[in-house]
């Protein structure tokens, strides 16, 4: 048997991840998605044009996912007063709810991977990811001469 390669073995993690993700929160008439925005928003409002690079997410999946979060009654959109060309994003009574639900199910899937791997096996995993990204950003893969 051919042992999987590190790329196939980040997907089918990330797809248990999600899926893991998108079926608690289909508990709660909501997605992965929406739940990791409604983490990324700032009590004072974000911006909406800073969501999209701090969460890594295309700008039209991002306009989606905030247009069904304010028909959900999940976000308002207001004016930014400093840059009226700006919209900023803020949490609805029902939306810091929702978050409170995300944060919780975040700290318990965390919580559950320390507790089985330990502190060890956590640190390794962390410098693992940081040198596959480094070495990503660093265009240190294919560009070699």
């Amino acid at each position: 048997m051919t042992e999987k390669t590190i790329d196939h073995v980040l997907r089918a993690t990330w797809q248990a991840v999600s899926k893991l993700y998108n079926e608690e929160a289909s508990k709660f008439g909501s997605t992965m998605a929406i739940a990791f925005t409604l983490l990324n928003i700032d009590k004072e409002g974000t911006a909406s044009t800073a969501l999209g690079p701090k969460m890594g997410m295309e700008a039209t999946s991002l306009s989606r996912t905030l247009k069904n979060m304010e028909e959900k009654g999940l976000i308002i959109r207001k004016k930014n007063p400093n840059d009226g060309r700006s919209v900023l994003i803020f949490l609805t009574k029902l939306g810091k709810e929702m978050r409170d639900i995300s944060r919780e199910k975040v700290i318990t899937f965390n919580t559950e991977i320390y507790n089985t791997l330990g502190p060890e096996k956590i640190a390794h995993f962390h410098e693992v990811s940081e040198t596959i990204v480094d070495l990503i950003q660093q265009r240190k893969i294919f560009n070699k001469i």
